[in-house]
């Protein structure tokens, strides 16, 4: 017998009654439902990110010529490339997201190219990268690819981070999933010219 239906019948314990009772005497106050207990009951998501411990890990990992902290998140420079490029982890309405930008657009053309010319798409190239980490792909699969070019005129990839688990430790996951990504990609690769 569900809680709810103990409770509405009074046969659940006084614990239990206590959860459906309203001090109210309104009726607009309504029944104790299943969904209304489980969202009372259900874990909160959280977003807390441990910035210090994302910045010593993604410092330590060695992907990224510089790895800053900000006020919501982490910033990393992209190695190896000419211009700015950047990978962010940043809290957002959805939780967590993670992003690659740059302002500069042959960049962001060179990533397009690959992909046009490529047999994949990059949720399947995020998608073997975060395998390759250890990500449960079975269970949790990539979330939704975003490509645009920001308010602050900035080209930008990203993807949110799927809630669960420890936000520090798989925001850091996706993170260091995005720069093995991005870093076969266009001139995120880095390719040196003939000389």
């Amino acid at each position: 017998m569900d809680i709810v239906r103990a409770i509405s019948e009074g046969k659940g314990n006084s614990a239990e009654s206590s959860v459906g009772m309203y001090d109210s005497q309104d009726p607009s106050v309504g029944r104790l439902t299943n969904s209304r207990l489980r969202s009372w009951i259900r874990e909160p998501v959280t977003t807390a990110l441990r910035i210090d411990a994302l910045v010593d890990r993604m410092t330590a990992s060695g992907k990224f010529a510089s790895v800053d902290s900000q006020d919501d998140g982490i910033r990393c420079q992209a190695r190896d490339v000419e211009g700015d490029a950047f990978y962010i982890l940043t809290r957002s309405d959805a939780g967590l997201t993670v992003r690659f930008e740059t302002p500069d657009r042959w960049l962001s053309e060179s990533v397009e190219a690959d992909l046009y010319h490529s047999s994949d798409s990059l949720e399947e190239l995020l998608e073997e990268s975060l395998d390759e980490l250890e990500w449960p792909i079975d269970e949790i699969p990539v979330t939704t690819l975003r490509h645009f070019r920001s308010d602050d005129l900035l080209y930008t990839f990203e993807n949110d981070v799927p809630a669960g688990g420890d936000p520090t430790e798989v925001g850091g996951t996706w993170l260091l999933a995005y720069e093995a990504t991005f870093r076969e990609l266009g001139d995120v690769a880095g390719e040196t010219k003939d000389e």
